[in-house]
């Protein structure tokens, strides 16, 4: 496959690049990604999805310079010949990563892989605890439950006639007027998080040991049981967001807390890691709030056409799924909580 599909004034702004072969990569829902070989090296080169900014590599570009130092390996951004750390181009923003060998999943297949995201996750945090920096990029309302039960409780009135509007009324107000008991969350610090723990960001060698956390445009500061509340719900659910029968796999839970533990993130307070059960639950109900406003509004990144009539039903039973998981976080909280402190302390 040739270089044709990138502008070409992309291409000029890394001589490294010359003559090299491209191959599209698609298992990403935003930005667009290509693997590049020029037969001595391979490099990641991405086009920016609208809703990032520019300035998100220059975050980007001082999270990993203090992962390096601290041992960890990172995808690092290659600047261009004159030292950018990206191109600005008439399709979008451009930028250049080094290539890491491994592999990714979409689903947590057993313990060991459990563990070994939940070290990862705790090397992660525990080198960037020191980090001194303030972002120049921020994503609006990311994880700020507030905000999105505002916008449920607005898309409700906003789209009553909607064909689904019946079905999903219910339910959002049941999720609004639970999501209330959560909020000593937002009392917590702030820390360097990544951002969006989903098991796909997670990169692993063949053997299913963790290398390294991918996909760093999210990285920004976060209450913590809300960062690995999200990497909970996405890594100890065997089920697809989209399935009904949701549930907390205990064992699941319990592995990837030793793993997490194994890295002595003696930085965390008690108070974070008591509220690491509720901040799963919360995001679970703002995952669901965040749903259904995206089935009367009728707009996600992507949805499944093959097996949904329309975006609207796709987003509807991602709505129920996260209720659902949600209802059975709440069932087995004690269970989690004895797991959390057992392995945390």
């Amino acid at each position: 496959m040739s270089a044709a599909q990138i502008p070409a004034q992309v291409l000029r702004r890394w001589h490294r690049l010359d003559g090299a072969t491209v191959t599209p990569i698609e298992s990403g829902l935003i930005n667009r990604t290509y693997l590049l070989d020029t037969g001595k090296q391979r490099y990641i080169l991405q086009r920016l999805h609208p809703v990032f900014e520019s300035t998100v590599n220059r975050d980007i570009d001082a999270v990993t310079r203090h992962l390096q130092t601290k041992g960890l390996v990172t995808p690092k951004l290659i600047r261009c010949d004159d030292e950018a750390l990206s191109c600005e181009a008439a399709d979008g923003v451009w930028r250049l990563l080094d290539y890491i060998r491994g592999q990714t999943a979409h689903a947590i297949s057993g313990k060991k892989m459990a563990s070994e995201a939940g070290r990862m996750a705790a090397q992660y945090h525990t080198a960037l605890s020191d980090f001194d920096y303030e972002y120049r990029y921020s994503r609006g309302h990311v994880h700020d439950t507030p905000a999105h039960l505002e916008k449920l409780r607005a898309t409700l009135k906003s789209h009553s006639d909607h064909r689904l509007h019946a079905e999903v009324a219910p339910l959002a107000e049941n999720v609004l007027q639970t999501t209330e008991r959560f909020t000593d969350i937002d009392k917590l610090p702030l820390r360097h998080c990544h951002g969006d723990l989903k098991v796909s960001n997670v990169l692993f060698d063949n053997d299913w040991h963790a290398i390294c956390l991918v996909d760093l445009d999210t990285v920004n500061r976060m209450a913590w049981p809300l960062e690995m509340g999200d990497a909970l719900r996405s890594w100890c659910n065997p089920r697809t967001e989209d399935q009904l029968a949701a549930r907390l796999d205990l064992g699941i839970l319990e592995a990837v807390m030793s793993g997490y533990a194994g890295a002595a993130p003696e930085w965390l307070t008690d108070a974070e890691k008591n509220a690491l059960v509720s901040g799963l639950a919360r995001i679970c109900l703002e995952l669901s709030a965040r749903f259904l406003t995206d089935a009367l509004r009728e707009c996600y990144f992507g949805w499944d056409a093959e097996t949904y009539a329309t975006c609207g039903e796709h987003n509807l039973a991602r709505g129920r799924a996260m209720a659902a998981l949600y209802i059975d976080v709440m069932q087995k909280k004690q269970a989690a909580n004895r797991i959390v402190t057992s392995c945390l302390g």
